[in-house]
């Protein structure tokens, strides 16, 4: 922690981002600001229902409502910092400001990335054993797939913050992103670090393969109850219930083992900034909308706040 004071003092990195002050740029930002309005707003809609609407009480609503916080708080780590830079022509951070970015972010991915898979575990269990369902996943194995992905996600966290935070840096410390993310942040180091880009890969490799085989064997097994079901209507109905979380799963990892699992020659920075920032800012703005738009019991739930609010008003 001394020398995390003692550096903070005099040395800040620089975040080179994605915008310049060019027309094209200006209209660009907007749309950032747009996409972020929609995911805080979207996001923070979902926990609040979920919350108030005793009809949403159930495990799938729980990680789902767990899956929004971390949504919120993702979009919440690196869009003000972006904005607050592009709005007074600064593109500083201090060195404990990046360090906390860099904590923040990898906890949060991770996280989200092992909770995705173990909800797909959830629909498993929904569609091939629904009437043991309640019991199956009651509220010790909730907690614990809940609890299991955050202590994942904050212990990964931490330890890459505070061995990429204790590297010695050059001077020239230009960061080619938008973010104070991990692997942009090594280039910069005056030491090898290799051997802690290997160990990275590595765990990017277990953080993110585990959950998606996870998510494959769910989905294999959920595709064989659905083919011995011998009504169309009952097929349509648990195809429906997986879509919107398999549209998720797509969104995230799609982007996720696209920037991590890539070797290093192949790493080109403009490209890796627009995936980062799809699933950084993006796909948190998504995730409410895939949920909300294709789930009645969500819809009706918001229908009957509104309900409530215009009888409110009314009185």
């Amino acid at each position: 922690m001394e020398v995390w004071l003692n550096q903070s003092s005099t040395d800040d990195f620089v975040l080179l981002g994605i915008f310049s002050h060019s027309p094209t740029d200006l209209v660009l930002f907007f749309v950032v600001m747009i996409v972020f309005t929609v995911a805080l707003c979207g996001n923070v809609l979902l926990i609040f229902l979920i919350c108030i609407d005793s009809q949403l009480h159930t495990p799938m609503y729980f990680f789902l409502s767990q899956l929004s916080l971390m949504d919120l708080m993702l979009v919440c780590t690196n869009v003000p910092k972006m904005t607050l830079n592009f709005l007074s022509g600064r593109k500083s951070i201090s060195f404990v400001g990046c360090g906390i970015q860099i904590g923040l972010f990898v906890c949060l991915v991770g996280s989200e990335g092992l909770l995705l898979g173990l909800m797909a575990y959830d629909r498993y269990v929904a569609i091939s054993h629904p009437l043991h369902y309640l019991m199956l996943m009651n509220q010790k194995v909730c907690l614990w797939i809940v609890g299991s992905s955050w202590v994942f996600g904050i212990l990964d966290g931490l330890i890459q913050m505070v061995v990429v935070m204790n590297f010695p840096y050059c001077d020239l410390r230009e960061v080619d992103h938008f973010f104070c993310e991990v692997l942009s942040l090594l280039k910069l180091a005056c030491v090898d670090t290799s051997l802690f880009e290997t160990v990275i890969f590595v765990c990017c490799v277990f953080m993110l393969l585990f959950p998606f085989s996870v998510i494959v064997a769910s989905y294999g097994r959920i595709l064989g109850t659905v083919l011995c079901m011998h009504s169309a209507q009952a097929q349509r109905k648990a195809l429906t219930t997986c879509s919107s979380h398999l549209t998720a799963v797509s969104l995230f990892y799609g982007a996720a083992m696209f920037i991590y699992l890539r070797p290093r020659p192949y790493r080109v920075p403009s490209q890796d900034k627009v995936v980062s920032f799809f699933y950084t800012v993006l796909t948190p703005m998504l995730n409410p909308l895939i949920y909300s738009l294709r789930n009645r019991e969500v819809m009706g739930a918001l229908r009957k706040g509104l309900k409530h609010c215009k009888i409110s008003n009314w009185h």
